[in-house]
């Protein structure tokens, strides 16, 4: 696996012999590193043209012809058509604090930790129908709030911990829509919130009895599957969207999970 350029900096850190320490107590902290967004290629937008809850739907003009034949992307459309290309998804910091206790018995070591943090996370999905015009959701992660539990080994002069993680997380999602379609309304629904779990692994070093710094990579798995966008009149009740139900057509991202890799440097004070 290659190893992140984090990580390697943090490996290149030359520090002097402690005192070998029990790893049981309190810590408070934080973290800083960056956040990428594993491959999500395929990514379509699915609809639900009666309104009944089920999505799969195929979105027909009047001569019943499918009006998203011209297809999909990844990312935020850059024009009405296709060959107008869409942006490709990124993902940027991850930063924040965490506080957490740790037990030690011989030299296993488990514990409890809380961490809140901000990301700078942005995933868009686009469409393209034949009118032609595009269709783009795009959703932003906030903020994170996770609980995980910790289970070890400490290592070498007692001063090195290697761990793995997991437990819960739920996140701040913001969901937005925009489209060059000028005959419909749209109307944003569905929840602000994500719930998920985390995994991952990690490496900590103790440089005094109070202070420590490591490495981490952590995976992160949220459901977002409430947000939906709705397409409504005033357009002609032979306009696809309304063709088969008067109220609309739904929206939502065939891919209803946020997916997300950190590798971060964390620091700790403990007492």
């Amino acid at each position: 696996m290659r190893i992140h350029p984090l990580a390697a900096a943090l490996l290149l850190v030359v520090c002097g012999s402690a005192a070998a320490q029990d790893w049981t107590g309190g810590y408070v902290g934080g973290y800083a590193g960056a956040m990428m967004d594993p491959d999500d290629s395929g990514d379509s937008v699915q609809f639900d043209t009666n309104l009944d809850g089920g999505f799969g739907d195929s979105v027909n003009t009047a001569a019943g012809a499918n009006a998203f034949s011209p297809g999909f992307c990844d990312g935020a459309a850059g024009d009405r058509t296709p060959a107008g290309g869409c942006s490709d998804n990124g993902s940027g910091g991850d930063y924040g604090i965490r506080g957490g206790y740790d037990w030690q018995s011989g030299n296993l070591v488990f514990g409890v930790l809380v961490e809140y943090g901000m990301a700078d996370y942005r995933d868009a999905v686009s469409a393209f129908s034949t009118t032609p015009a595009f269709y783009t959701m795009l959703r932003k992660v906030d903020d994170t709030l996770a609980v995980r539990g910790r289970l070890g080994m400490s290592f070498g002069d007692g001063n090195n911990l290697v761990y793995g993680t997991a437990g819960y997380a739920r996140a701040s999602v913001d969901n937005y829509f925009s489209t060059s379609n000028t005959a419909n309304t749209f109307v944003n629904s569905g929840g602000s919130d994500a719930d998920g779990y985390q995994l991952g692994v990690g490496y900590e070093r103790r440089l005094t009895e109070r202070f420590s710094l490591g490495v981490e990579y952590l995976h992160s798995r949220l459901d977002d599957e409430d947000a939906r966008v709705r397409a409504q009149g005033p357009a002609p009740a032979t306009n696809p969207f309304i063709l088969v139900n008067a109220a609309g057509t739904d929206f939502r991202r065939s891919d209803d999970e946020i997916k997300l890799d950190s590798v971060r440097l964390t620091a700790n004070f403990r007492f």
